[in-house]
């Protein structure tokens, strides 16, 4: 078993199990892509929609291929089928949504539930037709590569690599858009056509991507590498080129493990991959990684209660806290006993004073302070330019007993 994964992860179990890889590598690639897009636009229900509504479609063009040559199994008119169904089924969620009361997620779930069920009693009536292919109908539901032939997986890859090409091309519009349509307009650019070039492209991913993934699980695929690549970056371009990443390496693991048996369903490795990538990401990334997070908090607390350990002891009062004396003593400024230590003076002297600088900032420059992020906390030095601590030096009163 490890051989047979390591020959597929090799490229080389065959001539057709690599062509299907690198076609569900670029379909996962341009699925990460244009699912940043529709993230950043916040409208990744829209693909969900479009994945339910390629059945009806894909049954009707299945029924219309069986009655002509007596196998519905021709994947150019199934993967046309299921385009023309998409294609009416957004329509009808962006007629819905601008002509009446209902918003875009009511309209998604009418369309959804009302094309899926069609096309689940399109499915039934073809199990009673004496046609052959209706067992292969079901790999476009969870998705299947086993039995892919040659010359399906080259229209996949060559769909697949069309696609990214025209999201690379079509990034920066797609950009500005989401972040500021208003703006884009005075550039030129249609909010309204980027918006459907966006949408279009995927459409084209989910009717790409039903032999590879199926049409549950293909919406998978366009929102967790997004969500994922978000974790690790805070620019846009970057994200994009993260999620077309961790969408490809999603793929190569998912199909290169359905490799193993053939009664592996490929769609669900997929994203039981990408979800793996996910909780990786979740767990591990260094900037809003859960063990991340709570190491900040962890330090960010640690801070709090050494600052108001610090003023304590500047004025006099009593510290019960055991973390805040704990504190104090490993960094030498109590002593056992609680009796503050000549460094402990000198520190909590100048977290006093800072803490007088900062409240004269905050009511100088509430708008500014506004912005400082914990300002209460961080050195000001770190902050504030020089001219601007002298500033606030000049204008701090002197405390009883200190010298003008």
């Amino acid at each position: 078993m490890i051989e047979v994964w390591w020959s597929a992860l090799t490229f080389t179990l065959g001539y057709n199990t690599s062509l299907v890889t690198i076609g569900a590598m670029l379909l996962g690639a341009g699925a990460g892509m244009i699912g940043t897009f529709v993230l950043l636009r916040k409208r990744s229900l829209v693909s969900d929609a479009i994945s339910h509504a390629t059945l009806p479609g894909l049954a009707l063009a299945f029924i219309a291929a069986g009655l002509v040559q007596g196998d519905g199994r021709w994947l150019p008119g199934l993967l046309m089928g299921a385009a023309a169904s998409a294609a009416l089924g957004l329509w009808l969620v962006q007629l819905i949504s601008a002509r009446t009361r209902l918003g875009e997620d009511a309209a998604i779930g009418a369309v959804l539930s009302t094309f899926f069920s069609f096309g689940v009693v399109l499915i039934t009536f073809i199990q009673s037709m004496n046609v052959t292919g209706q067992s292969g109908l079901t790999d476009y539901l969870v998705g299947s590569t086993a039995g892919m032939l040659a010359s399906e997986a080259k229209l996949i890859a060559v769909c697949a690599l069309g696609l990214l090409a025209a999201i690379f091309v079509l990034r920066r519009d797609f950009l500005m858009v989401c972040f500021d349509a208003p703006f884009a307009g005075t550039q030129g650019v249609s909010a309204w056509r980027v918006d459907l070039l966006m949408l279009t492209l995927l459409m084209a991913v989910v009717v790409i991507g039903l032999k590879v993934t199926g049409l549950i699980l293909i919406v998978a695929l366009t929102i967790i590498p997004p969500v994922t690549a978000r974790f690790w970056t805070n620019r846009p371009l970057r994200m994009v080129v993260l999620a077309a990443l961790l969408g490809a390496l999603s793929a190569y693991l998912g199909v290169t493990l359905s490799s193993i048996n053939e009664g592996l369903p490929t769609g669900s490795l997929i994203v039981l991959a990408a979800f793996g990538l996910f909780m990786v990401s979740f767990l591990l990334s260094p900037q809003r990684g859960a063990f991340a997070t709570l190491l900040a908090h962890q330090r960010f607390r640690r801070r709090v209660h050494l600052r108001q350990g610090l003023l304590a002891v500047a004025r006099d009062e009593p510290i019960f806290d055991g973390l805040t004396l704990r504190l104090l003593q490993r960094r030498g400024y109590i002593r056992r006993d609680g009796v503050a230590t000549p460094a402990g003076h000198s520190a909590a002297r100048d977290a006093e004073h800072e803490e007088r600088l900062w409240a004269l900032y905050r009511r100088r420059y509430p708008d500014d302070a506004l912005h400082q992020e914990h300002s209460g906390l961080e050195p000001i030095a770190r902050v504030l330019p020089p001219d601007a601590i002298t500033a606030l030096e000049a204008l701090l009163q002197p405390r009883a007993g200190e010298p003008t």
